[in-house]
C-alpha cells in the first residue's frame, strides 16, 4: 500500500528545516539540499565540546573517535553496505579522482574503461585522466533521442579488456534512474568492476548496494540532508585489489583509513550523525540509536510519497507547452526522481533562469557539469538546460508558484 503524506505530514517534516523559514523556495535542491536543525546542532555541539584529535586516550577524544566510527556505521546502514567500507571525503569528485589514481597502479596494460556518455564529470573525468596515462577509454553514448545509453550498446563495447564500466544511478540532469541490476550484471559478466555515481540518486531513494552487487558506489551527503562531505562505499574485494594512497605507515588492512588521507572531516562526521536524529523523527522512532535498516527505507518511502505528486505536476506542466521540450524521461511515475530539465525554443535558459531566481525561487540553468551530455544532445553546453529539482521537503504550493513564473516567462 502507498504511503500517503497529509498536509500536516509536510508541515512537520518542513518545521525540521530552518531555512525553510525564509522567504527563498529551494528547487535547486539537486546542486545541495537544505539541512535539519538537529544535524546543524550537531556540527555546532561537537565543535564546542569535543573538537581535538582522534585516537588519544583521554576521555574527550575517545568520544571524538567514536563519533567519526558511528558516522562510517551510519552510512554503511544507509547504503546496506554489509559487505564493505565506507570512505569518507570532501566531495565525489575528490572521492572517485582518488579511486582513479589508485586503479592507475593496478590495471593491467591494454585494459579498458567504459564510460556512460550520460555521467556527471565526477565520474567521467577520473577515467579520462586514465586514459591520457594509456589505458583505454571507451564511450558508452547517448542516444540523443531517447537521452539513454542503450544496454546493447554496452554488451558489444564489453569484452575481456574491460576493466572498469563507470555510469550514473540516475543522472543530475534527466532525472531517469537506470536499471543498476541490468549493467551491473551485464559487467560482472564481461569481468569487470562498476563505478556507480548515485549522487542524483541518493536524496530521494534508499541506497541498497548489497541488493545491486555493485563494486563502488558514491553520494555526496550534502545532497542527501547532511555536511558538505561525500561517500564512497567499496565492496571488500574490490577495496582488496587496490592499495590506498594513506601514508606508508598506515596498514593496508586499516580500512577505511587507508583511503582516507588526512582523516575525515571531524564536525562533518557529526552531521552525519545528526542526521540519523532526523530520519528517526521521519518514522516517529523516539531513539535513533535502534533506528535499523528497515526503518531508513521507510523514511525513503515517506519521501518519495512526498515527491511524488509535485514532480508529477511540473512533468505535466511542462508537457502541456508547445514551446519547450523535456530533456530526459517525460514520465511522471516512479521510475524518475524529480531532477527535471527542459529547453525552450527561442529563449535561453540563463534568461528564463533569470526571470525565476528574481521571482524569490532558486533554480539553476548550465550544463550541471554533464558536459558531454549536452554536447550529446546537441545542446550548447554553457547555456545547457534549465533545472528545477525538488525533494521531500517542497510542497505543491511552491511547485505552483514556480509554474506561475514559468507562465509569464515561457510565453
Amino acid at each position: 500500500m502507498a504511503t500517503q503524506i497529509s498536509s500536516d505530514d509536510r508541515e512537520r517534516i518542513r518545521a525540521q528545516f530552518p531555512a525553510l523559514a525564509g522567504e527563498t523556495v529551494y528547487l535547486e535542491n539537486a546542486g545541495g539540499s537544505q539541512v535539519p536543525a538537529v544535524v546543524a546542532d550537531a556540527i555546532r555541539d561537537y565543535m564546542l565540546t569535543s573538537y581535538v584529535q582522534l585516537g588519544a586516550g583521554y576521555p574527550v577524544a575517545q568520544r571524538a573517535t567514536d563519533l567519526v566510527d558511528k558516522a562510517h556505521d551510519f552510512v554503511r546502514l544507509m547504503m546496506n553496505g554489509k559487505d564493505g567500507e565506507v570512505i569518507l571525503g570532501s566531495s565525489t569528485s575528490v572521492l572517485l579522482q582518488m579511486l582513479s589514481r589508485c586503479y592507475a597502479e593496478v590495471l593491467k596494460p591494454g585494459s579498458e574503461i567504459v564510460v556512460a556518455q550520460t555521467g556527471h564529470e565526477a565520474n567521467v573525468g577520473p577515467w579520462k585522466m586514465l586514459d591520457r596515462l594509456g589505458f583505454t577509454l571507451r564511450w558508452w553514448e547517448m542516444d540523443p533521442t531517447s537521452c539513454t545509453c542503450p544496454l546493447p550498446d554496452l554488451e558489444n563495447l564489453l569484452s575481456d579488456r574491460t576493466a572498469l564500466v563507470a555510469f550514473p544511478h540516475v543522472s543530475n540532469l534527466l532525472g531517469e534512474i537506470v536499471d543498476i541490476e541490468a549493467i551491473t550484471s551485464l559487467a560482472h559478466e564481461a569481468g569487470a568492476r562498476v563505478v556507480v555515481d548515485g549522487v542524483a540518486y541518493a536524496p530521494h531513494r534508499a541506497i541498497d548496494v548489497s541488493a545491486w552487487n555493485v563494486d563502488w558506489y558514491a553520494y555526496s551527503t550534502y545532497k542527501v540532508y547532511g555536511p558538505h562531505m561525500a561517500a564512497l562505499w567499496g565492496r571488500r574485494d574490490a577495496l582488496e585489489e587496490l592499495s590506498g594512497p594513506n601514508h606508508f605507515f598506515v596498514p593496508d588492512d586499516d580500512l577505511p583509513y587507508k583511503f582516507e588521507v588526512g582523516g575525515a572531516n571531524h564536525e562533518g562526521c557529526a552531521g552525519i550523525c545528526g542526521l540519523r536524529d532526523y530520519l528517526a523523527t521521519l518514522v516517529g522512532e523516539a531513539d535513533s540509536n535502534t533506528l535499523d535498516r528497515p526503518a531508513i527505507e521507510r523514511a525513503f518511502e515517506i519521501m518519495t510519497a512526498c515527491e511524488l505528486p509535485l514532480q508529477a505536476r511540473i512533468i505535466e506542466y511542462l508537457r502541456s507547452r508547445d514551446n519547450v521540450r523535456i530533456i530526459g524521461p517525460t514520465d511522471d511515475g516512479d521510475s524518475r526522481v524529480g531532477t527535471i530539465s527542459f529547453v525552450h525554443d527561442s529563449k535561453s535558459s540563463a534568461e528564463i533562469t533569470a526571470a525565476v531566481d528574481r521571482s524569490g525561487i532558486g533554480i539553476r540553468h548550465g550544463h550541471m557539469y554533464a558536459y558531454h551530455l549536452c554536447e550529446a544532445a546537441g545542446l550548447e553546453p554553457e547555456d545547457g538546460v534549465v533545472r528545477t529539482s525538488l525533494v521531500h521537503y517542497n510542497t505543491l504550493e511552491e511547485i505552483e508558484r514556480l509554474i506561475e513564473v514559468f507562465d509569464a516567462v515561457l510565453d
